[in-house]
């Protein structure tokens, strides 16, 4: 039923297998050269839970794209030597990925077991194969379970439904509307596709789209990878959120911080990979989720999330001048008695207007100058704070809200 021991550890298990691991992955990228400087002064016998990483800087993706040179394509955040690994591939950017056809490197096995798909499926696998990797990605974890694959990429829908027709796949791995082109297609040209299960990422999979999958046999379920990390979560059977993977850690922060929020808050997805080929520690994903209470119905333990929720990079432009998460979080920090912060911007006929909404206890009021001054003195603009009732603000991960009227 479960693709490994993994999945159904018991608490007490997992936390002893992260302490036991963790601290060896801290010690690796230690010794690379792209975490030499924040780095230096960690002491990776301390690091041995997922609570030890909040006091460990955040990685961000643009960190990558600027440490990588035409000398040093990965930035120095690479184990393994640059000709050692399988494959090195250019994503939008550009930035460079590596990647590896070890062990299910990606760890996507587990991700089509919990479909069933394994030995005797057939896998039409429409994510694209050209320079970037989500066609390899997809296609390690059906070699993981067993499974054959049809290297079909995207585009020459015909084509695409000849193969399956001819050849007998009885699954889809793709983007989740694609699946519903190739469908479509095969019903004009008067074919009856095998296809009976779809393991879906790269875009949003809305619940009529779902719906009508299954009135048509199949059965679909979503995954949240990237080309940096491999899996970071996966859909079961129960579809009550999504399972993060056995090979990373996964933490919510508030955006534009590196500090953690409560279980259910809405926050900015931060992930540390366990890969020891490729060791990025509390990598900022962009994305906004939330941890879900207690465990999935399908007997796998591991922490859950709510799935994706948004972007996490919120920045404003705001008379002229850009507004960042950071800022928000660095005025926050400044001002301990602001529990929950929020910048509205608004635009009154004539000017944009930029107001502070700050959960504060009751008496936070007499604190709105001192706040006002530091808004200015962050920001490089003026802005009015103000003090709303501790809980009011909505709990959707932004920080930002752009409510002027397009």
């Amino acid at each position: 039923m479960f693709f490994d021991d993994l999945e159904t550890r018991n608490n007490d298990k997992r936390i002893a297998d992260i302490a036991e691991q963790l601290p060896k992955q801290i010690v690796r990228a230690a010794a690379l050269s792209g975490y030499h400087e924040a780095f230096q002064e960690v002491d990776a016998s301390a690091v041995k839970a997922l609570s030890d990483l909040a006091s460990l800087p955040v990685l961000r993706k643009s960190d990558l794209t600027k440490a990588q040179t035409a000398g040093n394509v990965l930035g120095g955040f690479n184990a393994r030597k640059i000709s050692e690994f399988a494959h090195i591939f250019q994503s939008p950017g550009p930035i460079y990925e590596p990647g590896g056809i070890e062990e299910d490197w990606w760890r996507m096995g587990r991700v089509l077991h919990a479909l069933g798909i394994g030995k005797g499926d057939i896998v039409q696998n429409c994510f694209g194969y050209h320079l970037t990797p989500a066609g390899l990605i997809f296609e390690s974890g059906a070699r993981a379970v067993g499974a054959a694959v049809v290297p079909a990429g995207v585009g020459q829908t015909e084509l695409q439904v000849r193969a399956a027709a001819d050849i007998g796949c009885t699954a889809y791995a793709g983007t989740p509307d694609y699946l519903k082109v190739i469908l479509d297609k095969a019903d004009q040209m008067g074919e009856r596709l095998t296809i009976t299960k779809a393991a879906v990422g790269g875009g949003a999979l809305f619940p009529s789209l779902r719906a009508e999958y299954a009135d048509r046999g199949i059965t679909c379920l979503q995954s949240y990878a990237t080309a940096d990390l491999g899996n970071i979560a996966y859909e079961s059977p129960a579809m009550e959120g999504m399972i993060v993977d056995e090979g990373v850690l996964v933490e919510i922060v508030t955006p534009g911080t590196g500090n953690p929020v409560s279980e259910g808050e809405v926050g900015e997805v931060v992930v540390t990979t366990l890969n020891p080929d490729y060791p990025l520690i509390r990598f900022a994903t962009g994305d906004l989720s939330a941890v879900l209470p207690g465990q999935s119905p399908c007997g796998r333990t591991n922490m859950r999330l709510a799935g994706w929720m948004g972007r996490a990079d919120q920045t404003t432009k705001v008379k002229g001048m850009f507004v960042h998460p950071a800022q928000v979080a660095e005025i926050v920090r400044r001002h301990p008695e602001i529990k929950r912060a929020r910048v509205v911007v608004t635009h009154d006929g004539k000017t944009d207007i930029m107001t502070l909404k700050c959960e504060m206890a009751e008496g936070g009021d007499a604190l709105i100058g001192g706040i006002n001054d530091t808004i200015q003195a962050v920001c490089k603009l003026k802005g009015v704070a103000e003090c709303v009732a501790e809980g009011s603000l909505p709990n959707d991960g932004k920080v930002i809200e752009d409510a002027r009227e397009n």
